[in-house]
C-alpha cells in the first residue's frame, strides 16, 4: 500500500496502533482505504506471529516442540 497505511500489533495477537497517512483519504475512494488497512493489520499479525516463533525458537534452543506453534 506504499506505506499509506501502517498498523502494529503486539506478541499477543492484539493491535497496539494504525496509522492512516492524510493522502490515504479519499472519500470518493472508500474500498481501497478499506484494502490498505486489512493489507496493514494482516501484516502486522504475521509479523507478530514471526516474532512470536523466533523468540519461543531462541528460549527453546531451536527444539520442536510439538503443539506449542
Amino acid at each position: 500500500g506504499g506505506g499509506l497505511v501502517k498498523a502494529v500489533a503486539n506478541g499477543r495477537q492484539e493491535l497496539v496502533g494504525i496509522e492512516i497517512k492524510p493522502e490515504a483519504l479519499d472519500p470518493d475512494d472508500v474500498e481501497t482505504l478499506n484494502d490498505l488497512v486489512l493489507a496493514a493489520v494482516n501484516s502486522a499479525l504475521q509479523e507478530a506471529r514471526k516474532m512470536v516463533s523466533q523468540e519461543v525458537s531462541r528460549l527453546t534452543g531451536g527444539l520442536n516442540l510439538p503443539g506449542l506453534f
